[in-house]
């Protein structure tokens, strides 16, 4: 009896971990409330304007889908819950913006700064963040399919969140992600899945990979020094001409070692 209940608790514990994140789940995204815009750039422009230190400008709950909001500064604005579906935010500053549980479908950030930003269980895959700054935000957020290309997470922590277990384990996920040439100097990625992402010419210097799935991820000419490995699963990803991988950490315990590819 003990056994066959653990199996089943250990069924529930996987269960809710998988849905933990799944925002998308019975969602219609072609619905009005997901496409759609209910301020216009103008609006967006004049509530910014009335905003104060102790009252930012917020857009809960609103719905900003496909807005050019471009180059807008939306420092501290708090975004919780918003629809910003393919919303174009190209240049915006978004430092210390509150994104938490945010819809950021196919959202445009390409050269944004996010630094210090807030985006805990939200939704962003297929995002463009090419050249973002996210350096000391918090993130927790599905941005599988994203692009990051070139951009920074140096010291941003998108760890998975180990206080709120009895909703399953909510975590960063970059699977598939175009992660080519990021700055991850010193970030937290323990427990992250970059299931198949590619980390090519990444900075992963003094950054934590604790416990971090990496199944089929490329990691050719990836920097790391000082990078802690320490339960990362590395089956079947590729590693080639690798940087101060003999300064790294605890490469030793990785998982799946042996089904590392090599290539020099």
């Amino acid at each position: 009896m003990k056994r066959a209940f653990g199996a089943a608790a250990l069924g529930c514990l996987l269960a809710a971990a998988a849905l933990a994140q799944d925002m998308m789940r019975d969602v219609d995204l072609s619905s009005a409330d997901m496409v759609s815009a209910e301020m216009t750039r103008a609006e967006v422009e004049a509530a910014l304007a009335a905003a104060t230190v102790s009252a930012p400008a917020d857009f809960t709950r609103k719905r900003l889908s496909g807005l050019d909001l471009s180059g807008l500064d939306l420092s501290g604005a708090v975004f919780r819950a918003a629809r910003l579906n393919k919303t174009k935010l190209a240049g915006a500053k978004l430092d210390l913006a509150v994104l938490d549980q945010a819809w950021l479908l196919e959202a445009d950030l390409t050269g944004a700064s996010l630094k210090g930003a807030n985006l805990f269980a939200s939704q962003m895959r297929r995002a463009r963040l090419d050249g973002a700054d996210l350096s000391q935000a918090r993130v927790a957020a599905d941005l599988t399919g994203a692009s990051l290309v070139g951009a920074s997470i140096a010291g941003a922590n998108l760890s998975a969140d180990m206080r709120n277990q009895s909703m399953g384990l909510i975590r960063t996920v970059l699977k598939s992600a175009n992660l080519e040439r990021l700055n991850a100097r010193g970030a937290d990625l323990s427990r992250v899945d970059l299931e198949f992402a590619s980390l090519k010419g990444a900075d992963l210097t003094d950054a934590s990979l604790k416990g971090a799935l990496l199944a089929g991820t490329d990691l050719t000419r990836v920097t790391f020094v000082g990078t802690d490995f320490d339960s990362a699963d590395l089956a079947s990803a590729r590693l080639s001409a690798p940087v101060g991988l003999d300064r790294a950490k605890n490469f030793d315990k990785v998982k799946n070692r042996d089904r590392l590819i090599r290539r020099e």
